[in-house]
């Protein structure tokens, strides 16, 4: 599954880094694509090992506020 979520609160290629990493660490993420001028993240993941709900926290643990686009 493809998911596009909104992100707000980053303001360098650092935080880029940042999400991209956190996310990738949970179960069944294949692709993380995280745009900083465009305020938004594209995941790519396995629905039977994660879903769309649990990105958004992970992302909102590391200091960033996210949403399901």
């Amino acid at each position: 599954m493809k998911q596009k979520f909104s992100i707000e609160g980053m303001s360098c290629d650092h935080c880029v880094a940042r999400i991209e990493k956190a996310v990738s660490e949970l179960p069944g993420i294949q692709k993380v694509n995280v745009h900083l001028k465009r305020n938004n993240g594209v995941v790519k993941f396995d629905d039977t090992q994660v879903n769309s709900e649990q990105i958004v926290e992970k992302i909102n643990d590391t200091g960033y506020k996210a949403q399901v686009k």
